[in-house]
């Protein structure tokens, strides 16, 4: 990076923090403003905020990797979104603030009863303080790449740098600093879609660049085909996307903590029909961003391993030959390729149905030579280190910013991963906290607390779930691709706490031991069909949601009624 990248990385975090703290202090002098921050906030704060909480550094890593390798499909990943945004606005978010609750699981112990709460509060727990770990490692592996530092101290200053954000600023500043950092993230991809569409061949149009990407059967947006064993088509989405969107937004309380600092339900409200509107095209647009990279590359050679630092490995080992060899190939076959779609562009151009057949037939048969290629480069470093992780999926944005963007942008686009990632793990780390000291500290231990007393514990639980995070952001390169992992973490936990919540919102008559009993069996069920099955992780969420309520119902049937006139449902907790 130049001089000129640093100014623009650090004046740029430093101002965006700066703020953030600086409309939010005094704030965290309570337990109340430090996970509530008082409840002022508008509508486009709130809007941003849930959108930035959820587009993590691993958004701005992984998904123009996705794009690259698997096209547009996965923005069907989120087409259930904006109707789950309707739903929420109208049923969860009136019924959370008519409680005054600073949790979600809160309302589980007003409903049915203690067990129930301290349930959905764990699986929270699990999935949210795991997938935390997921989206520390991603901004460190981009620090670890550029300036080729080791990644274990990297994602050890990471962790500190966050966890000293977060619980100095408290969920004020958390907000606050997401809706600057939310500007910069979208004002940065769109910098990187012109930079691209610039450095492409003169005569490659941004049509001809659609063209092409869809000729490699990238421009892949909607898929009518019905297939359990298909991660992103759009029924996936429509259903799966549903029901994990309705659970992330609706009950997961990283999200839930942020709109829940609204001044009013209607602020609340506004603000997640703004991220419904918004976050379709916002992901099509990072998927965009990935896409023009692959076709910057059908003209440009890319490199035959996007890891770089793996790449310098393997040259230092017994196999370093057989994969100069194949580097020797790839060139060879990249200017093949390139030709093809020289010639693919100049038959559209000229109108030539016949010619641009043929080149489109041969520029595919060259992708996949170059694919095979790949497969045994990876080969080649899997036998010269043993154990190592050869999917590079997550390098190939940061390796394009790295190599091709003007001085300047490099630093913006590295603000761009930094804001993202800080604003989603304090997000997390600032709800994980949350619920682990309302609903297990104040409520199991210490129901006596003065307010003071759960500030500091809010203040220490959040530093614990940050070094849970880091130690988990150890394991997190024995992973596939990171947007993948985080969803399917989620999408494992998800379905059993939306079961919940919808058995408590609308189904009156059944009561806590039934769901509970419920709650577990189809908890284990979902973690069985994981391990033993080949579905879509998309649709665990349906199953999950569906066991929970159906077999709470049947339960509700079989399990001894409680005397006439008891509720079944313990006194609503004090928040």
């Amino acid at each position: 990076m130049t001089l000129l990248d640093w100014l623009v990385l650090v004046g740029s975090t430093a101002f965006i923090v700066g703020w953030g703290l600086w409309r939010s202090r005094g704030e965290s002098r309570t337990t109340e403003g430090f996970l509530r921050g008082g409840q002022d906030l508008r509508w486009p704060t709130i809007g941003l905020s849930v959108m930035a909480t959820q587009a993590s550094a691993i958004t701005f890593l992984s998904v123009p990797g996705q794009a690259y390798e698997d096209g547009m499909r996965f923005v069907q990943f989120y087409f259930g979104l904006p109707i789950a945004m309707v739903i929420i606005s109208a049923v969860f978010v009136p019924i959370y603030y008519r409680l005054n609750v600073l949790t979600a699981y809160e309302y589980l112990e007003s409903r049915f009863d203690l067990k129930t709460r301290l349930l959905g509060a764990l699986l929270f727990l699990i999935q949210r303080g795991l997938a935390s770990g997921i989206t520390l490692y991603a901004p460190s592996i981009i620090l670890s790449a550029i300036f080729g530092w080791p990644l274990e101290p990297t994602i050890l200053v990471m962790g500190a740098l966050v966890i000293l954000y977060t619980v100095t600023g408290g969920s004020k500043a958390v907000s606050q600093t997401q809706k600057q950092q939310m500007v910069v993230m979208l004002g940065g991809m769109a910098v990187a879609a012109l930079v691209i569409v610039w450095r492409l061949p003169g005569h490659v149009s941004f049509s001809r660049a659609v063209d092409v990407a869809g000729a490699l059967g990238r421009m892949n947006v909607v898929s009518f085909d019905f297939d359990f064993q298909d991660r992103y088509n759009i029924w996936s989405g429509l259903t799966g996307g549903l029901f994990l969107s309705l659970s992330y937004f609706g009950t997961d309380q990283s999200q839930v903590g942020r709109y829940l600092t609204g001044r009013s339900v209607a602020e609340s409200r506004l603000g997640l029909l703004f991220n419904g509107v918004l976050k379709i095209p916002m992901q099509f647009l990072i998927l965009f961003v990935g896409l023009l990279v692959f076709v910057f590359y059908q003209f440009t050679a890319p490199p035959l391993l996007f890891n770089q630092p793996l790449r310098s490995r393997v040259q230092a080992t017994a196999q370093a030959g057989e994969f100069a060899a194949l580097e020797e190939k790839w060139l060879q076959v990249q200017a093949q390729k390139r030709a093809e779609a020289d010639r693919y562009v100049a038959a559209r151009d000229a109108g030539d149905p016949a010619a641009e057949a043929g080149a489109r037939e041969r520029l595919q048969a060259a992708a996949r030579t170059a694919e095979t290629i790949r497969k045994e480069a990876k080969a080649v470093v899997s036998r010269a280190l043993p154990g190592s992780e050869t999917k590079d999926s997550d390098y190939i944005f940061i390796s394009f910013v790295r190599d091709w963007m003007p001085s300047g942008l490099v630093g913006l686009l590295i603000t761009v991963i930094l804001a993202a990632a800080m604003s989603s793990i304090a997000s997390e780390l600032n709800a994980l906290g949350a619920t682990t000291t309302v609903d297990f500290y104040r409520r199991l231990l210490r129901r006596d607390a003065t307010d003071r007393q759960v500030l500091v514990a809010s203040k220490l639980c959040t530093v614990l779930w940050g070094f849970v995070a880091v130690a988990f952001a150890s394991f997190a390169s024995l992973l596939d691709n990171l947007i993948q992992a985080v969803n399917i973490l989620g999408s494992l936990f998800y379905g059993t706490v939306l079961g919940l919540f919808l058995v408590a919102f609308f189904l009156r008559h059944v009561r806590g031991n039934a769901v509970f009993v419920a709650a577990l069996i189809s908890q284990g069920m979902v973690l069985g069909l994981f391990v033993f099955s080949s579905i879509g992780y998309l649709w665990f969420n349906v199953i999950g949601c569906a066991l929970t309520v159906v077999l709470g119902l049947i339960l509700q049937a079989l399990l001894p009624q409680p005397p006439s006139g008891a509720s079944g449902a313990a006194a609503s907790p004090s928040s």
